[in-house]
């Protein structure tokens, strides 16, 4: 386990203890994420995807992989996103450019998006109800071929489409630790976007690891309407409409 820092709140000036994440390399070393210590926290007003992601090399192997931004709660209700060192991506795209108007052709104006109807969801009577619940609401969201286990495999992975993998919890209790990491390792394996549905919420260590891995939690009610209940879940709503 990487050492442990100490992180102040601009807002509270609470400090706290954290530890920066490990993440498994396609090479299987572990790579801790490099904070830095002498670059103060700050407040997390505004959050887009690129500055969710943060490029690191992995000291074993020299390959460099996006991960999930650090951040951090603080009891004052402040998001802090603790610093790291930035490692340049080898072989980075080139940015589009964009070709400009003919001239004396005027710019066709941009096409406005097309409202997405209103979901009808699906009423949750038994755990397979929870699971067809959870595809009707990534079909809504625009993943395509999405499919339903017939039972939850060892995987835990409940419904797959194209580019998305979800688990369905639909257990009296919230859902835990293990699920949220064993989620997001299969969407990381896959390259897919992985994303959690629960009956009864998530314990605290789960909600705080999903937000640290940029995870999807949604919460079902027995309607099978699904409602996102961390940052990462109101970012897939908003980016797929």
């Amino acid at each position: 386990m990487a050492d442990s820092v100490l992180v102040r709140c601009p807002v509270c000036r609470r400090e706290h203890h954290y530890a920066p994440p490990v993440y498994p390399c396609g090479c299987g070393a572990p790579v801790a994420l490099p904070l830095l210590t002498s670059v103060a926290a700050t407040q997390v007003r505004h959050r887009t995807w690129a500055g969710s992601w943060i490029s690191v090399r992995c000291p074993a192997c020299g390959r460099v992989d996006e991960w999930p931004q650090p951040e951090l709660g603080c009891g004052c209700g402040t998001t802090l996103r603790v610093p790291v060192a930035r490692e340049p991506a080898d072989d980075a795209p080139a940015p589009v450019r964009r070709q400009p108007a003919a001239e004396g052709r005027a710019a066709a104006p941009p096409r406005q998006p097309v409202p997405r109807p209103p979901f009808r969801p699906v009423t949750i009577r038994t755990a397979q109800d929870a699971r067809r619940a959870a595809a009707e609401y990534l079909r809504w969201l625009g993943f395509e071929q999405v499919q339903v286990a017939a039972r939850t495999p060892a995987s835990g992975i409940d419904v797959r489409g194209t580019g998305v993998l979800a688990h369905v919890d639909p257990s009296t209790a919230p859902a835990g630790l293990r699920a949220v990491e064993t989620l997001w390792l299969n969407g990381l394996n896959d390259s897919a976007q992985a994303v959690c549905f629960a009956l009864a919420g998530y314990a605290a260590e789960a909600r705080e690891r999903a937000d640290e891995l940029a995870l999807p939690l949604f919460v079902l009610d027995l309607t099978g309407t699904p409602s996102p209940v961390n940052d990462a879940a109101h970012h897939l709503l908003r980016t797929r409409r």
